[in-house]
């Protein structure tokens, strides 16, 4: 079973979100919806499949990343999440919520060993 297939997103925290995305925008280029920047691209296995990665900003106070104390929170893009789940719990993994499900597909949060928050994705992606 393939576990981790890419990097679904990067995520973290700063003192003024609006501001790092206008100086990211502006200097680097981020194209910016007001929450980030969106990376669209074509997996390399199969092209006929899309598939994106996302640079998102968020408030020091944001709950996000609980319980976490760290100031950002890396996504993963998995195939099989339910599977991979339950391969964490038979490896003590600390899951920190249940599955849940979007339209854009289906999400967890675990624990790694020094305590940072980590996102698995499993995406729903476009196909042409």
């Amino acid at each position: 079973m393939k576990k981790v297939t890419g990097i679904g997103g990067v995520f973290f925290k700063c003192d003024n979100p609006k501001g790092m995305n206008e100086w990211y925008t502006k200097n680097l280029g981020l194209p910016n919806s007001g929450y980030g920047a969106t990376f669209e691209w074509r997996q390399d296995d199969d092209p006929s499949k899309k598939g994106s990665t996302t640079w998102s900003t968020f408030p020091q106070d944001s709950k996000h990343f609980n319980p976490s104390a760290k100031p950002f929170m890396i996504n993963y893009r998995v195939e099989n999440i339910v599977a991979l789940v339950d391969e964490l719990k038979k490896d003590n993994v600390t899951i920190i919520d249940e599955i849940a499900e979007y339209e854009y597909g289906k999400f967890v949060h675990v624990l790694d060993p020094e305590g940072n928050i980590i996102e698995l994705w499993e995406p729903v992606d476009d196909v042409d």
